[in-house]
């Protein structure tokens, strides 16, 4: 009787790579995350709902994730267009736009900042010329915090998008057009259900970062109560008063709120990965 052959995996070592990667995932993300439940658990019901409902507190959730919301959807347009413009025309100075989108991944925060509020400034570049012509702040109001996560979130949509672009072929866009269809019907129709699981992705990634974005925001937010100030200087905020309860408190709140939206952002690109499929 002949022992049938053992099946190899493809890539040997499987058990302790697996291994591994559940301890690092413990390491970096689970125990961190469960740690901050823990703590903000010693407090009771009542005292819980008094710190993550204060007034204060609920006026950072909307700046946080208000203006989060509006800067992700601002980035999935004009990042498309970026990216579309990337990989569709040639132009002078075509790779240095395509190396500096890549800028605010390599700059730090705390220097984003600052650039910011000093163009943004009344006697900034831009900012001076906003003032004097339509009377308009940009710094030290919620708009200079809407500036500021456009910034750090566009490069996730336009490398999102990017390579799928790269790999649309043109042929697809020319048998739309020789069926009858127009430029908008084209981009509408055959274009846009393409890129949708990659702009959803992008979308995500740059809610994300802003969410939780904080060195490049203090500086141009003005940080004004009720009006400017973003959740994660909430958590600073309680950090220096020594309340590590309210703080991790207030940072379970954000964990759920984020990890509801995230789901619901990922329910919708598997909803769209499957319609690309069907439809092919």
């Amino acid at each position: 009787m002949v022992k049938p052959s053992r099946q190899h995996n493809v890539l040997p070592g499987f058990n302790l790579a697996l291994g591994y990667t559940l301890v690092y995932l413990s390491l970096v993300v689970l125990i961190p995350l469960a740690a901050v439940f823990i703590k903000a658990s010693s407090l009771s019901v009542e005292d819980f709902w008094n710190v993550v409902s204060a007034p204060r507190v609920v006026a950072s959730y909307k700046v946080s994730f208000g203006l989060s919301l509006v800067a992700a959807a601002i980035n999935s347009v004009f990042g498309v267009l970026l990216a579309w413009s990337l990989v569709r025309y040639s132009f002078p100075g075509r790779k240095l736009v395509d190396a500096l989108v890549d800028l605010p991944f390599a700059l730090p925060t705390a220097v984003a900042g600052i650039a910011l509020t000093a163009i943004y400034a009344k006697n900034g570049w831009v900012g001076q010329f906003l003032e004097e012509q339509i009377g308009f702040q940009v710094a030290y109001t919620p708009w200079g915090i809407l500036v500021a996560l456009i910034f750090i979130g566009l490069p996730f949509v336009v490398r999102t998008v990017q390579p799928i672009l790269e790999d649309l072929d043109t042929e697809i866009e020319e048998a739309a057009a020789s069926l009858g269809a127009n430029r908008a019907q084209t981009i509408r129709r055959v274009v846009l259900p393409i890129l949708l699981p990659a702009l959803l992705t992008g979308f995500a990634l740059a809610f994300a970062r802003a969410v939780g974005e904080y060195g490049s925001v203090i500086f141009i937010a003005g940080n004004m109560p009720f009006i400017s100030e973003i959740t994660p200087l909430m958590i600073i905020t309680k950090l220096e008063q020594y309340d590590y309860v309210g703080a991790t408190a207030i940072a379970a709140v954000m964990l759920v709120f984020s990890f509801i939206l995230l789901l619901i952002i990922n329910f919708l690109q598997a909803w769209s990965s499957g319609r690309v499929r069907k439809g092919r």
